[in-house]
């Protein structure tokens, strides 16, 4: 480097030499400036277009994967040398033809994704191409770890893509990932230390309770039906008396009539699962029932027109059947209603709430108690839903069954 004397013995020597340096210099530096605002400008438009806007995984995904394409086009680079002779300018213009194949096959995958959802064969290209390049380029390795170096370098670049190109794809479709079937929340729920609704701990335990009764009345009942030995009977009923007890001491059943009625439900339920049988539900792929031309239905015939103006079960009717105090007289009477209800059941009738007070002499709010009841067992419910779906009658008490033959089954 020239020192101070130099340059002021060149500048008085030389004047002119020294003005025209002067001059391209401040040229060079306005150039200079010209040019790094330039640059400058582009790289802020650039940033805030395509940089800005991308969050920062895909920012660091982008850097990681051109990181790997340096690292691989490197390798490529000795390879074109060393094994198939390049040099000089050919050796520049040829050594990343693949990288470069790669790249524009990354950007026809992303296209087609955002046009059509899928990356179609350019996605599997990039793969190809990815695992071409990295086995080239570890072929001309020195030693196994620079061999297992290249081709991890090649793959990573590719992996990073596809995770870039899934992102936005699930963003674009709007869809989320797979919900694998093993996970720590399903075992929890599997194994009963978790629960899969928001429900509290003292709702979680009173529905268990009130199931442990309804359960239990349904095991009764079955035994008492198939006629089990008196043993059972009573183990079945202790079972019961337990449950029942532990769920008025922690659920207050006794007071909580929205507990009472969910008890009374899951009962009804379980007494008739073999209803299920008869079933006839709707096909889904057939037309709506509510969009259709309503059929005519068929003509009543006489007698059942007349029972129908009736209204018997609304009409204010005199009871002077005496109260019956004596639990033995009553729990008498209960049985002779319930031998007479299965009587006219086995023929295929369903009495009347009067039909049954008249027969038996009992009150009306009593036979209507205990019709209640009775018309939910299986038998009953299929008469019942004969009747409604043949003539469209909704069943009150009022009513009786009708024969296949549309003959009217009165009373006996």
């Amino acid at each position: 480097m020239p020192t101070f004397e130099e340059i002021a013995a060149f500048i008085t020597e030389k004047p002119l030499a020294t003005a025209v340096i002067a001059v391209l210099t401040l040229a060079g530096l306005g150039l200079a400036f010209l040019v790094l605002r330039v640059v400058w400008r582009a790289t802020a438009w650039l940033v805030a277009r395509y940089v800005a806007p991308r969050p920062i995984e895909d920012l660091l995904t982008i850097v990681a994967a051109s990181i790997a394409t340096g690292v691989s086009a490197q390798g490529m680079w000795r390879f074109s040398g060393d094994v198939l002779g390049l040099d000089g300018p050919l050796r520049l213009l040829l050594f990343a033809f693949i990288e470069v194949a790669i790249i524009t096959s990354a950007v026809r995958a992303r296209r087609n994704m955002r046009e059509n959802y899928s990356a179609g064969i350019d996605g599997i290209a990039v793969w190809a191409l990815t695992c071409l390049t990295a086995v080239l380029s570890s072929m001309d390795a020195r030693s196994l770890p620079e061999a297992i170096f290249r081709l991890a370098a090649p793959l990573v670049a590719a992996w990073l893509w596809e995770r870039g190109m899934a992102i936005e794809r699930h963003r674009i479709r709007g869809t989320g990932r797979i919900n694998w079937r093993l996970t720590p929340e399903r075992l929890l729920v599997r194994l009963g230390l978790a629960e899969v609704s928001d429900r509290t701990a003292s709702e979680v335990d009173a529905h268990r309770r009130l199931t442990r009764v309804a359960l239990a009345a349904k095991r009764a009942k079955a035994l008492r039906e198939s006629g089990g030995s008196e043993r059972k009977m009573r183990a079945a009923l202790a079972k019961l008396d337990k449950a029942m007890d532990q769920a008025v001491e922690h659920t207050g059943l006794a007071v909580d009539q929205a507990r009472q009625e969910a008890l009374l439900a899951q009962i009804a339920a379980l007494y008739n699962t073999s209803a299920l049988i008869d079933a006839a539900p709707r096909v889904p792929w057939e037309p709506d029932p509510d969009h259709q031309p309503v059929p005519a239905r068929p003509a009543l015939p006489p007698a059942l027109a007349e029972l129908v103006d009736e209204e018997d079960e609304d009409v204010d009717v005199l009871d002077a059947t005496p109260q019956v105090v004596d639990t033995a007289q009553r729990a008498a009477l209960m049985r002779a209603a319930r031998a007479y209800w299965d009587r006219q059941i086995a023929k295929g009738i369903v009495p009347r709430t009067v039909d049954i007070a008249q027969e038996i002499g009992i009150s009306l709010a009593t036979a209507r108690e205990y019709r209640a009841l009775w018309k939910l067992e299986p038998r009953a419910h299929a008469l019942i839903e004969a009747l409604f779906h043949q003539h469209g009658i909704v069943d009150t008490g009022a009513f009786p069954a009708i024969a296949d033959d549309g003959r009217v089954l009165t009373k006996s």
